[in-house]
């Protein structure tokens, strides 16, 4: 039997150079350390707005590499984010990030899943813009984004309703 090792936790002292760290690591492409720490310093400060946007960055990062749990981890983080624009700009990102990986793992179906990501990040997008602070039009940066990568790849469509009837046999 395997044996079960216990976390060991950081001190609250040591937060700050805990994000340092984990936003090294995401800047590194190591989303899973970055996920790692950002755990770590949420053990001490649950309600630590900084890194569970953070958290929320680390984890859609990794859905590219087809880590289906990151996504049910984004949807329960993302509701601890207390201030609306944040909330709703990030959970258009989550989504957008999400449209962006069943694109790039392609496959059956892909293109109308990107399709619904995307027009899904598109509403929370106009959520957000809908409630940005002056002068902060990252919202709108990132519709246009989602708008750019609908209209340029043919893949990138809602799903088509088929007129498919199985052939019956004689």
């Amino acid at each position: 039997m395997k044996e079960q090792l216990k976390l060991k936790p950081i001190s609250r002292e040591a937060i700050p150079r805990a994000i340092q760290k984990a936003e090294r690591y995401r800047l590194i492409n190591q989303s899973w350390a970055s996920e790692s720490i950002c755990r770590d310093i949420l053990e001490i400060d649950s309600g630590n707005q900084q890194v569970l946007v953070m958290l929320v960055l680390a984890l859609t990062d990794q859905l590219a590499e087809g880590h289906g749990s990151a996504m049910k981890a984004v949807n329960e983080t993302l509701p601890r984010i207390t201030d609306p624009y944040q909330r709703a700009y990030y959970t258009g990102i989550a989504s957008e990030r999400s449209g962006q990986a069943h694109l790039h793992r392609g496959g059956m179906g892909s293109g109308a899943m990107a399709y619904d990501a995307l027009r899904h990040a598109m509403t929370w997008y106009e959520r957000a813009e809908a409630i940005r602070p002056q002068g902060n039009d990252d919202a709108i940066l990132r519709w246009n984004t989602c708008v750019r990568l609908i209209n340029s790849n043919t893949q990138v469509a809602p799903h088509a309703e088929s007129a498919y009837e199985p052939a019956l046999e004689d």
